[in-house]
């Protein structure tokens, strides 16, 4: 099953970085520990040998997942997204009924989000609440701590 994913131009130059730094420089490091193991010797008993040959099957994986993200990867133009309601790279201020306390996040990828930089992702269960939704909607998020109700405030780019 293939997942298309939307990202911003930034989010997805920034996956591709990672893929390129994989294939040129950890794959070499990883054929090269190989080597250096293979040449210690006996390979049934080079307990050096299998922990390097286990990190390359990890390390492809690796590589083969993130293909297959970046290939089904789709960067969203932000100047054609529709700001009447909630959907991935717009930006939604939101109000806590319960504690009137406001709080702004940009919907974005789950390889994107970052809390901190006020990101979240649009899998989060605050992400999932929000999208489809228009200023003036309320919303019920059930989080760890339980339900909490959400006011949108604002819709922007």
């Amino acid at each position: 099953m293939t997942t298309i994913a939307y990202y911003t131009e930034e989010g997805l130059q920034k996956l591709k970085d990672e893929l390129h730094h994989l294939k040129t420089i950890e794959r070499k490091n990883v054929i090269r520990q190989i080597a250096e193991a293979r040449d210690k010797g006996d390979l049934s008993e080079n307990a050096e040998y299998d922990a390097a040959k286990e990190a390359q099957g990890l390390l492809e994986i690796k590589i083969a997942k993130l293909e297959e993200i970046v290939s089904n990867a789709r960067v969203v133009d932000s100047s054609k997204l529709d700001i009447s309601k909630v959907s991935i790279l717009t930006t939604v201020k939101i109000k806590n009924l319960k504690n009137s306390m406001e709080m702004k996040y940009t919907i974005v990828a789950e390889n994107e989000a970052d809390l901190k930089a006020g990101k979240i992702s649009i899998d989060s269960p605050i992400g999932k609440g929000l999208i489809g939704k228009k200023v003036g909607d309320k919303v019920d998020v059930t989080v760890p701590a339980g339900v909490i109700t959400f006011e949108i405030i604002e819709i922007t780019i």
